[in-house]
């Protein structure tokens, strides 16, 4: 099963280290194949947090991503949330 989702980054700082490296381990420790990409560009492995930030998403960007496996749905919206949440308010507050 494919799962692919279109999310807006919700983080005030788009995905630089520390929501980058939550993200990655998110999809790393999901045990599916994940792959994101920013707006049309080219798909890169999700778990790997230098292929993520190498993608220099910012803040209000849109992002696809696609899971492949059992319960894909289910890693999408635990990624979705991750990317939809501002880490930096959390970090300020």
């Amino acid at each position: 099963m494919t799962a692919t989702r279109t999310v807006r980054i919700g983080s005030s700082h788009g995905l630089h280290a520390r929501p980058a490296k939550l993200f990655a381990q998110a999809a790393k420790d999901s045990g599916l194949a994940v792959t994101i990409a920013k707006d049309s560009g080219k798909p890169v492995n999700a778990a790997s947090i230098l292929g993520v930030i190498a993608l220099a998403i910012e803040y209000g960007d849109y992002v696809t991503l696609t899971a492949e496996g059992e319960g894909a749905e289910g890693v999408l919206d635990t990624l979705t949330e991750l990317l939809t949440t501002d880490h930096d308010q959390d970090a300020a507050g």
